[in-house]
């Protein structure tokens, strides 16, 4: 019996480790040229726009602005972490906190297009397309409702901005900031980031800023999209078995499930992707996969997290505060909207209404789609005008 258990040489299973080993090396130079491109966009901003980086984000000092720059750019995107990566380098360049916090807020909104899209796969089965419906918009619902809430209380109040420049103080101490020059991370990506500053070197002035912001966004975007493949590869088939085993056992343990599948294949996109069929096919309810969503938006905050080591010196606490942003605002969302009765039954109630108008006139998909990403955005940009 133990012979069989054995990896040969020359075996499959050999061979199988070998491949995920492979596998494995690959995603962690990934995640290196993940950091090295968000400290490129960061180096690129301060090279582009010097001391006056701030001027340079003028166009967007208003905040229904910043949001529609968040939710249209996710949409387009389809990866709220890319975006939300991108905006910890451009916080780090010079970015206000004040104006990427409803960046990243958009973000949320819409990075939720995904699963709509993919329960219209559904759509030839009237009862299979109702209920994978309801299961996608009820993420966009409560991104919106989410941000319906907390955006107004942000302006007035700034809890999101307070509490995360404290803990992003605690977690970036004095000694860590005076002692620059041991600094791990530093370290470890100086050799890429030189390597991508004398790719640009030749450029003139501004222009060379420019050049580095134009790659380390591409190379966000490339990177990001190839560790979600690989891990994809690597881990569909572990997350498949957590979800049977761990979303239909509550909602403390869905949004646990949802957050480390998101964790793993790094894109909420993903783990949307995978529980909205199950939810047409009947395998999960709507009430089952509200919580495992949920847990989904706060995984997905990780990459932002991640991406913050990639800063150091003095611009290192404020990318750490705006990936904090991301973080903190998911979970106060789920205490305020999930936690009181009240407010967590309306994602549902509009998800399941549209759900039913979408069944009875297909008419209706195109409508929310084409409101919620195109006019909604068009008329926040309005309002913000009057004030």
């Amino acid at each position: 019996m133990s012979l069989q258990s054995t990896a040969l040489p020359g075996s499959a299973n050999e061979s199988n480790v070998q491949s995920n080993w492979l596998s494995w090396l690959l995603v962690s130079f990934l995640i290196y040229v993940l950091l090295a491109a968000v400290g490129a966009i960061g180096s690129g901003f301060k090279a582009a726009a010097g001391s006056d980086a701030k001027e340079l984000f003028a166009f967007a000092s208003n905040p229904g602005i910043a949001l529609i720059v968040g939710v249209v750019a996710t949409a387009l995107i389809q990866s709220s972490s890319t975006v939300t990566s991108i905006i910890v380098g451009m916080v780090a360049g010079g970015l206000p906190i004040a104006i990427a916090i409803p960046m990243i807020m958009g973000a949320n909104i819409g990075t939720s297009l995904t699963s709509t899209l993919v329960s219209l796969g559904h759509i030839r089965n009237g009862k299979e397309f109702k209920r994978a419906f309801s299961a996608a918009t009820v993420h966009d619902s409560f991104n919106i409702l989410a941000v319906a809430i907390l955006l107004p209380l942000e302006l007035l109040f700034r809890p999101l901005a307070t509490a995360s420049e404290y803990l992003a103080g605690l977690l970036v101490s004095d000694a860590s900031v005076s002692m620059s020059g041991m600094n791990f991370m530093k370290v470890l990506l100086s050799p890429a980031a030189d390597i991508l500053k004398a790719s640009v070197a030749w450029l003139p002035g501004v222009w060379s800023g420019v050049a580095l912001i134009l790659i380390g966004i591409g190379l966000i975007l490339m990177v990001v999209t190839q560790i979600g493949k690989v891990l994809r590869t690597l881990m569909v088939g572990r997350a498949m078995n957590i979800l049977h085993t761990a979303v239909g056992r509550g909602p403390a343990s869905g949004m646990a499930s949802g957050t480390l599948i998101t964790v793993l294949v790094q894109s909420s996109s993903t783990t949307t992707s995978l529980i909205v069929p199950l939810a047409g096919t009947g395998v999960f309810s709507l009430k089952q996969v509200y919580p495992f969503i949920l847990g989904s938006n706060i995984g997905t905050t990780i990459t932002a997290l991640l991406a913050a080591t990639a800063i150091s010196g003095a611009s290192a606490t404020v990318a750490l505060q705006i990936a904090l942003v991301h973080l903190l605002f998911n979970l106060l969302a789920i205490a305020v909207i999930y936690v009181l009765p009240f407010l967590r039954q309306i994602p549902v109630v509009m998800a399941e209404t549209l759900a039913i108008q979408a069944q009875r006139n297909k008419g209706y998909v195109v409508a929310y789609i084409g409101g919620v990403f195109f006019a909604l955005p068009l008329i926040v940009v309005g309002i913000s005008r009057l004030f």
